[in-house]
């Protein structure tokens, strides 16, 4: 997590170095489709250097996605059984980090593209009920998005945001039930027959993401 703290200290490097009086606060929250339903909580700055139409805006995330195959899973991860009922779930937690520039499009003048970095943790579970079998599969992955916010004010202080986009998560380690599948190879307690292109065809660790969220942002002070 040592690069994840270092992009926090240059939000907060940016928020004492800008000038008081030209430095602009908001927080707000989204919800919308995530490769899943999930929601959005994030605070920005921005107008934190004269004339420059910038913002930096850091949020966190949570999604319920598809969880992939149970028993793809339990053959990779564990052994070739099939004995019980089985159940399963995902999940994910991500925090993102954009820098939003400010284009004026089509009349709107709070209309941005952004781009930035994601660092996201995926957790699949799974129970054989009956079979006496349950474990979970996790990953933690970088990424990099790219996209659009449009924002229109409802007030003196909130406006509707709309925005979506594209991620994309780099390849990472597939881990559960003492076993680990590597991206190069390097696996632990694997089996031998299959790779790490089984265990991620087997677990639905995000790769190409489409976005889409709507929700509400609140500027504080002027």
């Amino acid at each position: 997590m040592t690069a994840w703290r270092l992009l926090l200290l240059l939000v907060l490097a940016v928020t004492f170095v800008a000038p008081a009086h030209a430095t602009r606060w908001s927080a707000g929250g989204q919800v919308g489709y995530n490769d899943g339903p999930g929601a959005f909580a994030y605070g920005m700055v921005s107008e934190f250097a004269t004339g420059l139409p910038l913002a930096l805006r850091l949020g966190a995330g949570y999604t319920s996605v598809a969880p992939g195959s149970a028993l793809d899973a339990r053959r990779v991860f564990i052994n070739d059984a099939t004995n019980g009922t089985p159940e399963k779930s995902a999940h994910r937690w991500d925090a993102r980090l954009d820098m939003l520039y400010r284009l004026p499009f089509a009349g709107w003048d709070r209309f941005h593209a952004l781009g930035g970095v994601r660092y996201l943790h995926h957790t699949s579970d799974f129970k054989f009920i009956g079979g006496n079998e349950f474990f979970n599969i996790t990953s933690k992955q970088w990424g990099l998005g790219l996209g659009m916010d449009a924002m229109f004010a409802m007030g003196a202080k909130a406006d509707f945001v709309m925005g979506g986009g594209l991620d994309y998560f780099f390849d990472a380690n597939l881990t559960g039930h003492d076993t680990a599948y590597s991206p190069d190879g390097e696996h632990v307690n694997a089996r031998a027959e299959y790779s790490y292109a089984d265990a991620d065809d087997a677990i639905n660790q995000p790769s190409l993401e489409f976005r889409f969220m709507i929700g509400v942002n609140y500027r504080f002070g002027r």
